[in-house]
């Protein structure tokens, strides 16, 4: 996959433009709120009220100190004032780990509830999007940084809530060591002004660094899948492309290591330099306030409790700096999400448009139809023109790249035609409500997916909401042939399909494409595609499926791939494509006696079986 050559220096978001995406934390807590309002309140109480616990075991310590020393010099020992505070400082101690076990166990649940609701989100996003945007590799890079980071948000969560907690317990913290020594402000200042100087020069570089190899990290996944999967194991063992696919692995993640170490090392540099210089500033403080107890201006009490706060301050100061930059680097991942989330499509599910006729009165009609796809100046087809009769059975025929499959994309509206139109009873059918429109259609797709779910799931998929409903799906299978199948299988319709998981049962093509057909049967649709639908099947069964597809859809309006002429002959017309155009069109007959293209392709076909 060709690249263009990239510099070991990672291209840089700035500190602005990584504190601008905290624009979107406001909405995130909103939306984290609304996932379970009962445990999010807990979370934020519980959080306020272990907040005001440091600075009251700090000073409760000093208070323990001081009495210590008190009663070391007393002639008469009274310890009951002593074992109070003991046993004050015990149950704080108690408390904050049971507050730090609620936050965590409600930052475990919230988490879990959140990342669920993310991923329906963007599973229910992803259906608005149009086919073409899904097949364009920058949008896709979109999608993919959308999707990332889902565990990421969950610690966003954790973080930016820490944050506040910590905000409590610094001001608290200050408060106290200002009552004491309000010069050990300015040198808490120095001690964490090189930590934010850190955090400020490589704000942004990790997602930098993510973002521009959202591509190559999509090509490592794939290759992973095509290097240790069982569907592309047969051909990896049998052409040895196991050593190919390992090294091509091997060598993007070595480049991606590369960029990735340098990073890493001039942030453990450059956070070494300055911590050396935190550290000494605390220090500083830390002999001005031993100096000061010595001459006796502290206590030890005081000691203990300034020392405390000190090394307190310092540490959680430099981790809201740190944690600020980690905050505003997961907000650039969470802007990601939100702008996906946020995208308006020309043809979303919210358009109302037109409703759809009850029964198709007169057909389809394709006028100049013409497409080629986004970026590109090829045109797949061009001028195309022809009627789709209500009640028709039209099969397409032609030689590989002719159109055919992209003529159905058309009528399906996953594309929109780059010229010309497409009617339904004489209105063009972008002025149709699309959801519903596609609901008019029962297809089955040459490259189908085989869902690794049930038998039942597997067939109910035609018409999901009808998945209770036995007899439908009975009745799916029977025309089919899929109770074939079904009648196989040690579990019946409640056998788990597919090797990915436990029980798991493997079909043969021709028994997947059996089931597929049944989708379309479950759909009582008004017209049905048929793209190849019977090219696993043996010749005796085809020729059973089609006999039985012609009797059973009749009424119906259908559209027919395939490149077997055996098939397509039954067809009420065949239209033949070729280099994106209608070529002829006919019934069997006509076409044979214009001793075309059509015959051509007839006549070697039908040689091969002789």
């Amino acid at each position: 996959m060709p690249r263009t050559q990239r510099s070991l220096k990672p291209e840089k978001i700035n500190f602005k433009e990584s504190f601008a995406s905290l624009k979107f934390v406001p909405r995130f807590f909103k939306e984290i709120r609304k996932v379970n309002p009962l445990l999010f309140y807990a979370n934020v109480a519980s959080r306020i009220l272990n907040a005001s616990l440091p600075v009251l075991i700090l000073l409760i310590g000093k208070i323990i100190v001081d009495e210590v020393v008190l009663q070391i010099a007393a002639d008469i020992k009274d310890y009951d004032r002593l074992w109070l505070f003991v046993g004050i400082e015990l149950g704080l101690a108690i408390l904050s780990d049971l507050l730090s076990r609620a936050i965590a166990l409600t930052d475990a649940l919230l988490g879990d509830q959140y990342s669920i609701d993310t991923s329906v989100k963007i599973i229910k996003k992803t259906s608005e999007i149009n086919l073409d945007q899904l097949e364009d590799s920058e949008f896709y890079d979109k999608l993919e940084r959308a999707r990332q980071q889902t565990t990421g948000r969950v610690g966003l969560m954790s973080n930016i809530l820490t944050q506040g907690q910590d905000i409590i317990v610094i001001i608290s913290l200050m408060a106290g060591v200002v009552v004491f020594e309000p010069w050990l402000i300015i040198l808490l200042v120095v001690s964490i002004v090189p930590t934010i100087i850190n955090e400020i020069k490589f704000s942004g570089t990790s997602y930098s660094l993510a973002r521009r190899w959202t591509q190559e990290r999509r090509e490592l996944d794939y290759l992973r899948y095509a290097g240790a999967s069982d569907v592309t194991a047969k051909e990896v063992k049998l052409f040895g492309l196991s050593d190919y696919l390992a090294t091509r692995f091997q060598n993007l993640s070595n480049k991606y290591y590369k960029e990735s170490k340098q990073l890493a090392k001039q942030r453990a540099a450059w956070g070494s330099f300055f911590n050396v210089i935190g550290t000494g500033a605390y220090y500083g403080a830390y002999v001005l306030i031993v100096f000061r107890t010595v001459v006796g201006v502290f206590s030890l009490g005081d000691l203990t409790f300034l020392s405390g706060s000190f090394k307190s301050l310092q540490n959680k100061l430099q981790g809201f700096f740190t944690r600020f930059t980690a905050i505003t680097e997961s907000a650039l991942y969470l802007q990601d999400y939100f702008e996906f989330l946020d995208l308006k499509f020309d043809r979303s599910e919210e358009v109302e448009g037109l409703s759809l006729p009850e029964s198709i009165k007169t057909g389809f009609t394709f006028n100049n139809v013409g497409f080629k796809y986004p970026k590109s100046e090829r045109w797949v087809i061009r001028n195309v023109n022809f009627e789709l009769k209500a009640g028709e059975k039209l099969a397409f025929v032609g030689e590989n790249g002719a159109g055919k499959t992209t003529l159905i994309k058309l009528l399906l509206q996953f594309y929109e035609p780059t010229e010309g139109e497409i009617l339904l009873d004489g209105v063009p059918i972008k002025k149709y409500n699309q959801l519903q429109y596609q609901q008019y259609f029962g297809v089955i797709f040459q490259d189908f997916v085989k869902f690794e779910l049930t038998l039942r799931e597997n067939i109910a998929m035609g018409e999901i909401e009808e998945i209770g409903n036995q007899p439908r799906i009975d009745n799916a299978a029977d025309k089919s042939l899929a109770n074939q199948v079904v009648s196989e299988l040690p579990g019946g319709y409640d056998q788990q399909l597919g090797k990915r998981f436990k029980n798991g049962k493997d079909l043969s093509g021709g028994q997947w494409q059996k089931i597929a057909i049944a989708r379309a049967y479950m759909k009582d649709a008004e017209v049905l595609v048929l793209d190849e639908p019977t090219s696993a099947l043996d010749a005796r069964a085809e020729t059973e499926a089609f006999d039985r597809f012609i009797k059973l859809t009749e009424g119906k309006t259908a559209v027919i791939i395939s490149h077997r002429f055996s098939t397509v002959r039954i067809a009420d017309r065949i239209m033949v494509l070729k280099e994106g155009t209608v070529l002829e069109i006919g019934t069997h007959e006509e076409l044979m006696e214009n001793n075309k293209l059509y015959t051509e392709l007839f006549n070697l076909q039908a040689a091969g079986y002789q």
